[in-house]
């Protein structure tokens, strides 16, 4: 493993998905660096990833200098949403991750452990829960929107019949169907007893099996104090985006032509 990079005190433009406010708010607090924050709305891994990518470049294109060092990325790969991402004038910092439980875990092998022996979980954390169902105009462009995924059983009888509609439910409308476990992060500050409660009610009206899990903030602690060691994080110089590298470290990078 490469060593890590710690910088002396620099200047932080951070992009990242709102379920993590919590973590990266406790985190910035306390970082040697300046970081001003940016979040973008919970639900664009839903829209697509051709969606996605573009409400994160522009978010990226917002940026203008003012003196940054760097931008950092509060996303992981997430269903390929930051596939292209390309970097402008400033280097982009972004984790090593298929999504942002990695980040939750604190570590791609812990995550994928923590996977592989409890297949069928479903995962929530603080920022999951506070932030709500994806609504207005994301849950309007959602692949469930589009697909009717995010329709109730009634709403389907509605509009195809009782034979149809029962098809198209048991194919469609029950997503949750593949799981069987509910398993709530805990992140171990702020009201987390209240957050594991809500998850648990949650699990057991849906008649799952409830776990908590311990989670771990070494790798957002990283990412806002400048420790960027290869194996967790991908630097994207400006003029290069990031392309999926379909080995363990997920992400690389490609020069931009044209």
């Amino acid at each position: 493993m490469d060593a890590p990079l710690t910088l002396p005190p620099k200047k932080f433009k951070l992009l990242s998905c709102e379920v993590l406010h919590r973590e990266l708010c406790h985190l910035v607090a306390q970082s040697p660096h300046q970081i001003d924050l940016f979040f973008l709305p919970k639900g664009l891994h839903d829209i697509g990833s051709t969606g996605m990518l573009q409400r994160v470049q522009e978010a990226v294109d917002s940026v203008v200098e003012s003196g940054y060092d760097a931008l950092l990325l509060g996303y992981g790969l997430c269903n390929n949403g930051i596939a292209g991402l390309q970097a402008r004038t400033l280097p982009l910092v972004v984790p090593r991750a298929h999504d942002c439980m990695t980040l939750f875990f604190g570590s791609r092998g812990r995550y994928n452990d923590f996977f592989q022996n409890n297949p069928g979980t479903y995962f929530l954390t603080s920022g999951w829960l506070e932030r709500g169902e994806t609504a207005g105009e994301l849950q309007q462009l959602s692949i469930q929107h589009q697909t009717g995924m995010d329709r109730s059983y009634e709403e389907l009888v509605q509009k195809y019949g009782e034979d149809n509609a029962k098809y198209l439910f048991e194919q469609l409308g029950n997503h949750m169907r593949h799981y069987r476990q509910m398993t709530f992060i805990d992140m171990e500050f702020g009201p987390q007893e209240h957050f594991r409660a809500q998850a648990e009610q949650k699990a057991a009206d849906r008649g799952w099996t409830f776990t908590c899990a311990k989670g771990d903030l070494r790798l957002l602690r990283d990412l806002v104090n400048g420790s960027w060691n290869n194996d967790d994080f991908l630097v994207v110089r400006p003029g290069e985006r990031v392309v999926v590298s379909y080995d363990d470290g997920i992400i690389t990078t490609e020069r931009v032509t044209g």
